[in-house]
């Protein structure tokens, strides 16, 4: 099988392809039909996603060139009809020849110009088909995505139980699959709804676990026990290997690595939390191994009120609010593509980078960019993991963890 040079990502699926193709070339003998692992899927996915953005910048590159090329036609256009008037005058054989080339280049100029709005039209329709298959491809990931998970919770029992240490430096940018189920995947009973109800149970140990919420399938989820009780991981960054630059569906499932960076995601939140009220823990670090440690009380709402958090005046400040009301703030959570913050004037969210339960946009971003050093230019530091208070508006944080845990603590077993 040949493979034409092209983009990285198409060497990814071409090299892909072709080793699975003369795999099948050299057995002699048919084999048992086999399906793609998760793996190979992840590869293709993400080859494939490459391959539409280097598309997209091919194709906007090649559109500014072209808008470049109009211009400068257009510039030698008007040059040369100046030029027809005030030029002197010029021998019989050469104003018969100059009066042809004259009449002769506003035409020529006028097919080019007709030519590149042609061109630049299909340009147009290309890039528009290339978003388009961009958004397929991006959720398709979400699925694949959600089916790992799936699949994480049906693994078999004779594999290895426990779960790999994580990995810092391995880039995970898709929901990782597991190598072994949770501790108490082969529990009898329903398993705890959150993590302070496995603490009650009498576990003590931190780690991945199954739970089910009242209402919701089970899921993973990294608890985090400590003598007063168990807490609930919803959010981890410490290296910047996942992109949390992401639409509005993908912080309702959750992204990431949850040996890693990751975001639980909206809705498993929601399931936790349901109708009780919940303590907000917000984690944070900076790059001189300084760790600043804050608790909230919240109430997240579900989806029909864009997951917003309920939040009492001290936490509103914190989080940018302004005229708080005696009866708090309903601050929405906002994404580039589904805009729900304070500002009127401003998406805060496409303005900076990640989704975030935005007041206005200079108070707080965990979800930003990940820079792995301070930028020098304010502009782009702006984009990064910021909390005003502790360390400033333009400080890029080093990592942050968000957890939450149910108010009502009852006595542990």
């Amino acid at each position: 099988m040949r493979c034409a040079s092209t983009a990285g990502a198409a060497l990814v699926l071409c090299a892909a392809t072709a080793g699975l193709l003369s795999a099948q070339g050299r057995t002699a003998q048919p084999e048992p039909r086999r399906f793609a692992s998760w793996d190979e899927m992840n590869l293709l996915a993400h080859g494939l996603l490459q391959l539409g953005h280097g598309l997209r910048e091919h194709v906007e590159r090649t559109h500014r060139q072209l808008g470049a090329l109009e211009g400068r036609l257009a510039a030698c256009g008007a040059a040369c009809q100046g030029s027809k008037g005030t030029g002197a005058p010029l021998k019989d054989t050469e104003s018969t020849v100059a009066g042809d080339s004259g009449g002769a280049a506003p035409e020529t100029l006028h097919s080019l110009q007709t030519q590149l709005k042609a061109q630049n039209s299909k340009i147009q329709q290309l890039f528009q088909k290339v978003a388009q298959q961009q958004r397929h491809l991006e959720k398709q990931n979400l699925r694949i995505q959600n089916l790992q998970s799936q699949i994480g919770l049906l693994a078999p029992e004779h594999l290895e139980s426990g779960v790999a240490k994580t990995s810092r430096g391995k880039r995970l940018p898709k929901m990782a699959q597991l190598i072994g189920p949770p501790p108490n995947a082969t529990r009898l009973h329903r398993p705890p709804r959150d993590c302070q109800e496995l603490f009650q149970e009498g576990e003590r140990q931190s780690g991945l676990f199954q739970i089910q919420p009242q209402g919701s399938p089970p899921f993973l989820v990294n608890c985090e026990m400590t003598s007063e009780g168990g807490w609930t991981v919803i959010q981890r960054r410490q290296d910047g290997s996942v992109d949390f630059n992401q639409p509005w569906e993908a912080y309702k499932a959750g992204f990431g690595d949850p040996q890693g960076e990751f975001w639980l995601g909206l809705e498993k939140m929601h399931s936790i939390t349901g109708d009780r009220g919940s303590h907000l823990a917000i984690q944070l670090q900076d790059w001189d191994g300084n760790a600043k440690s804050l608790q909230f009380p919240i109430h997240l709402g579900g989806e029909d009120t864009a997951y917003s958090l309920q939040l009492t005046e001290p936490t509103a400040n914190e989080l940018g609010a302004s005229n708080v009301s005696p009866s708090g703030l309903s601050l929405p959570f906002s994404t580039w593509d589904q805009d729900h913050d304070l500002r009127r004037d401003l998406n805060c969210a496409k303005s900076l980078s990640g989704g975030w339960w935005f007041g206005t946009c200079g108070h707080s971003n965990l979800n930003g960019q990940y820079f792995h050093s301070i930028p020098l230019q304010r502009q782009q530091r702006k984009k990064g993991i910021f909390w005003k208070t502790w360390r400033g508006r333009y400080y890029p944080l080093q990592a942050t963890t968000l957890l939450i845990q149910p108010m009502e603590v009852a006595t542990a077993s």
